[in-house]
């Protein structure tokens, strides 16, 4: 669709002209519309619409003064005054589109590709998708969504489908590769609009993309756009880091199970427990760090940070400065070879060793001698305190863990409240400190398991439609994943959120006081029956179920009957 011109002839009233077109720009935005104003008053004219506008065939003509409409002998011309205007842009927009030949109307059906990723490739990504399909289909625009999730990208787009397309839409929570989409004009948000908005979200990126560059030179790393953030690299380096924490414990759970809790010792050497034990933990484990490192550098600085960030993570390990060591050493590495490729200026021929070689090489210096020197012991004797204090953690203090971390598990579900426990407790596990992780998994199951009991036991709180999607919910609860219960937190966050928190705090508590340990990192009750993945496994399903009784409780407690038309 071109974009729409807009006269304003306001005469003497200079002042009303730009309110004006400042009301029509942002009712613009709302409905997805594309304009280009011109203002014409006693102060001269200001954005002069060009020739290539002459062949629009409609036009918004905004107040009574001179316009030259002369340019305009073939368009069909819908005139509003100034003060309509500014009393409601949105209805002089719509009479606008409804004076639309139906030619341009079906011109204004675009071509959208999406990408939708978050940093554990579960829940969000697809429920991004979802939205934004549903979004397309409502505003009647063709739409393809590849969803980047745990297990690699699904419905890749093509390199036709992303040619031919008006619009590239990237919703994200970790950092994507843009490589291939150099050239087209490209929006980047949150998978969260995309959930609660999507509708909003496409009329948005329709008006507000810009055309991405790609790498304005050979070897030079693509600058990040605005919106990344530190917390969004963290995010990042822990997606990346999950499988190896998943693997790896899994297999010292499973050494474990067959010859015990010894597995590890020489006088097993060459047993199938001893061989599992040594790739689990000698290998996965080995790894977690310098991938969770390597991978925040890759969010900041693009692949040079790749190899500072894994080397300077590896330094950590070996100086016992544990993960909040690699996390430090992917910042430093990441934003070190950042600014590097920013300051390090070279003649065009040799811009080409800057990725492969100079990048790495000083980026590799400088997060290793800073490691090593300045950073690596003291961080190391941090963690080693709070590994001590973690593990010695005994009655109130160890509730009180339990309560928060999670309490913080249902704030957001899947938010960044929600993720900062869960980064928290993972990276525990590469210091042997598995506690917290249970509290966590805990926290993250019991909102949806507690919304599948209260539509059960109190379905008077709920709607037929809720009711009906409870099943689903409840397995999701089971999975760990969280988001089954964002539907219901959505439409009643202000009684539904406190009751959730309050049976995930209390989930929390009880497997922190219990001193329950769990191994993996995610997989919800169908990871709990592999041997010595959590220790105390009745007492963690009693938790479990306090907790969703509690929600369910809470739930009935808060919520009030529904009308008999819901």
């Amino acid at each position: 669709m071109h974009p729409f011109p807009v006269i304003i002839a306001a005469g003497a009233r200079s002042i009303e002209a730009v309110l004006a077109a400042e009301a029509l720009r942002r009712a613009a935005r709302q409905r997805g519309l594309e304009l280009v104003i011109e203002i014409r008053s006693e102060q001269g004219v200001t954005g002069a619409l060009d020739a290539a506008h002459a062949t629009a065939t409609t036009l918004l003509l905004v107040g009574d003064g001179e316009a030259d409409l002369t340019r305009f002998d073939t368009a069909t011309v819908v005139r509003a005054g100034l003060g309509e205007v500014l009393d409601d842009p949105l209805a002089a927009l719509a009479s606008l589109e409804t004076a639309v030949p139906k030619a341009d109307a079906a011109d204004s059906r675009k071509r959208i590709v999406a990408v939708t990723s978050c940093p554990t490739g579960i829940a969000h990504t697809f429920m991004a998708a979802e939205g934004l399909q549903q979004a397309g289909k409502a505003l009647d625009h063709a739409i393809r969504v590849e969803t980047q999730g745990s297990v690699g990208a699904q419905d890749a787009l093509s390199d036709e489908e992303i040619a031919a397309a008006d619009l590239v839409l990237i919703a994200a929570d970790r950092e994507v590769d843009l490589s291939r989409f150099a050239g087209k004009r490209l929006f980047k948000s949150g998978t969260k609009p995309a959930i609660n908005d999507g509708q909003n979200l496409l009329r948005k990126a329709l008006t507000e993309a810009n055309v991405h560059a790609g790498a304005s030179a050979p070897g030079r790393a693509p600058e990040k756009s605005k919106g990344t953030g530190p917390y969004k690299h963290l995010m990042t380096g822990v997606s990346f880091m999950l499988p190896f924490v998943t693997a790896g414990g899994l297999l010292i759970a499973l050494a474990f199970a067959l010859g015990g809790i010894y597995a590890f010792d020489d006088a097993h050497k060459g047993t199938l427990a001893w061989s599992l034990f040594q790739i689990g933990a000698k290998a996965g484990f080995t790894l977690m760090v310098p991938a969770l490192a390597g991978y925040i550098a890759y969010s900041i600085a693009d692949r040079p940070g790749i190899a500072p960030g894994m080397i300077g993570g590896l330094v950590a390990v070996n100086m016992d400065a544990g993960f909040i060591g690699g996390i430090l050493a992917g910042f430093i590495a990441g934003y070190g070879v950042h600014w590097i490729n920013r300051a390090l200026r070279l003649p065009r021929s040799l811009e080409g060793l800057k990725p492969v070689l100079i990048l790495p090489v000083l980026g590799t210096l400088l997060v290793g001698l800073l490691m090593m020197y300045v950073i690596g012991t003291p961080v190391a004797g941090l963690l080693a305190w709070l590994t001590e204090w973690l593990r010695g953690m005994q009655g109130s203090s160890a509730i009180l863990l339990g309560l928060l971390l999670g309490g913080m598990m249902a704030v957001d579900m899947g938010g960044p409240v929600n993720k900062a426990s869960y980064a928290f407790s993972t990276a525990l596990i590469s210091s042997q400190v598995y506690t917290p992780m249970a509290a966590t998994m805990i926290g993250g199951m019991t909102p949806p398991l507690g919304i599948a009991l209260a539509t059960w036991l109190f379905s008077n709180r709920f709607t037929a439609e809720e009711r009906g999607t409870a099943g689903a919910a409840g397995v999701l609860g089971l999975s760990f994943v969280t988001e089954g219960a964002i539907p219901y937190a959505a439409r009643d966050p202000l009684r539904t959120i406190p009751a959730l928190i309050l049976g995930s705090a209390v989930a929390g508590a009880i497997s922190m006081a219990a001193g329950v340990e769990l191994k993996v990192p995610h997989g919800g009750v169908f990871v709990l029956p592999i041997p010595n993945a959590v220790t105390h496994l009745g007492v963690y399903l009693l938790a479990l179920l306090a907790g969703v009784t509690v929600t369910a409780l809470a739930l009935r407690l808060l919520k009030k009957p529904v009308t008999a038309a819901a």
